[in-house]
């Protein structure tokens, strides 16, 4: 099991610096897309923003064993989804499959402390492993009448067959990512904070022969992802 945690990080930075004040950073602060974004209409054919520090909590063990099964479901109150490429809704967030042994928490930083700490706990007897990758990833959501095109532009996946409720992964150009879909609307796309410049240039620039906009993304209650924004 993981100990990791960003308190433990922040506590062991307070003993090199007392006065040090923990803070949070979204993997594309640099590109200032908060003072750039608007409401979406027909003028760009593509809308993108980030969904900023999102919980991402990494949960591996053995789909078969009901203990293990049973636990997850105590905590997150759903059963983990066991169909290769698909995700599930729950409070705050969703459930990626990534691997038969492996799933991806994305939920709300609000929620991510709890369901860490209580998946920790729940599996801390059984062959598994829960993992804090949250400062690792982020996630970005493409939507707009050409988000698909621009898609196909990074990647060889065949991006137009990703139906509603699937996740697959995926590989666009150098970056390794998660590529899921709620609706038609559009794709949420995750990847590593490590290549976070790297591809979000990479989509401005393909997206150039469409027209970008950054897109002001609002709550919807009814959205496993955009409800806790």
């Amino acid at each position: 099991m993981s100990n990791y945690s960003p308190e433990i990080a922040a506590e062991a930075v307070k003993q090199i610096n007392p006065n040090f004040k923990p803070y949070a950073r979204s993997p594309l602060h640099a590109f200032g897309l908060p003072a750039q974004a608007r409401s979406k209409d027909s003028s760009r054919g593509v809308w993108m923003n980030e969904l900023p520090l999102l919980g991402y909590i990494v949960v591996r063990g053995n789909s078969a064993d009901p203990l293990f099964i049973q636990a997850i479901q105590d905590v997150l109150g759903i059963a983990l989804p066991t169909t290769p490429s698909t995700f599930v809704p729950v409070n705050q967030g969703i459930v990626v499959w990534q691997t038969p042994d492996e799933w991806l928490v994305v939920c709300a930083r609000a929620a991510h402390g709890n369901y860490l700490a209580k998946l920790t706990e729940s599996l801390s007897t059984l062959h598994a492993q829960v993992a804090d990758n949250s400062g690792g990833l982020t996630t970005v959501y493409v939507s707009g009448a050409k988000h698909v095109e621009l898609l196909r532009h990074v990647g060889v996946y065949d991006f137009e067959s990703i139906t509603d409720g699937q996740a697959i992964s995926t590989i666009c150009h150098k970056a390794n990512i998660v590529a899921l879909r709620h609706d038609s609307e559009g794709i949420f796309v995750i990847f590593r904070r490590s290549f976070a410049d790297y591809f979000w240039l990479l989509l401005t620039k393909a997206a150039r022969p469409y027209g970008l906009g950054i897109s002001v993304l609002t709550p919807d209650s009814s959205h496993p992802l955009l409800s806790f924004l």
